[in-house]
């Protein structure tokens, strides 16, 4: 397997069947079954998603899941190297208050100790949709609560990425205040093309800062489509993430299977992502 190849990942649940017709969410019935899967198609790692219903019983956040999880991975040689945090942007911390805002606080906690016992060494913080930071008082939560969570990004190793939906300039300026050992930027291919941000001036603004990148297409204003028939400028995207020496995770956030052949799909985007990155 190719060092490119290896860079690539899919989004936990996309090797399985829709859960309630979303096109994200945790797969209940076939997490496990997800590992061979991967395998089988080339895949060495997979960022999972954490929903904020049932949050305290995935797999992910209990001791003997947890145990399962490096065993699954260890057997098919599939990594859990990132989490994306749908549960914080359904529950953000920063738009409650008093004894809730501390208990999302501390769920955030228990969800980085988690990704440290299975290995994982991102957690993606979705500022987007629910999760968006909408006001200065929003933005002076977040940063208080993220203040009380640093020690322990450093204890064990694990980053933050922030998904955001600010723009370019903006988010460097929101990115600064935070400390670049342990927080960082996920640039979202299809989130930035349907905001209509240019690929040539958003890369390099964000790349001192870009540590995961999300692999998906989307309409300008509008909704993920499969990889090449969005607004996204692919080719630009690919070529300027390798100017700019990103060699970071490569997560496939893709569109749905209309036919349901959800395995043929992800096969089918990650070899265009490996044509597109220029591996064989």
């Amino acid at each position: 397997m190719s060092d490119l190849a290896r860079r690539i990942g899919f989004m936990q649940g996309r090797l399985s069947p829709q859960i309630d017709g979303k096109i994200q969410a945790f797969p209940w019935p076939y997490w496990r079954d997800e590992f061979p899967r991967a395998k089988d198609l080339g895949f060495a790692r997979l960022e999972w998603t954490l929903d904020h219903d049932d949050l305290a019983t995935n797999p992910l956040m209990t001791a003997e899941g947890q145990a399962e999880i490096r065993a699954l991975s260890a057997t098919h040689r599939v990594v859990v190297s990132s989490i994306t945090g749908d549960c914080f942007m359904q529950a953000p911390f920063w738009k409650a208050e008093g004894v809730a805002r501390t208990a999302l606080i501390e769920e955030m906690a228990a969800v980085i100790r988690a990704g440290a016992a299975v290995g994982a060494s991102i957690v993606v913080v979705p500022l987007v949709d629910n999760g968006s930071v909408a006001t200065p008082a929003e933005e002076a939560a977040l940063a208080e609560g993220l203040a009380q969570l640093t020690p322990l990004l450093r204890e064990t190793g694990v980053r933050i990425a922030f998904e955001c939906d600010y723009p370019p300039a903006q988010l460097v300026r929101f990115i600064a205040a935070f400390p670049a050992d342990v927080f960082g930027i996920n640039f979202d291919i299809g989130n930035s093309a349907s905001l209509g941000w240019a690929p040539a001036e958003e890369i390099p603004l964000i790349a001192p800062r870009l540590v995961n990148v999300h692999v998906k297409d989307r309409v300008l204003g509008g909704a993920t489509v499969p990889l090449g028939q969005g607004d996204a400028d692919l080719p630009a995207v690919f070529e300027l993430l390798a100017e700019v020496g990103y060699d970071g995770f490569l997560i496939l956030q893709t569109a749905r299977a209309a036919d349901g052949d959800h395995l043929g799909a992800a096969r089918a985007y990650r070899d265009l992502v490996l044509d597109l990155a220029g591996g064989s």
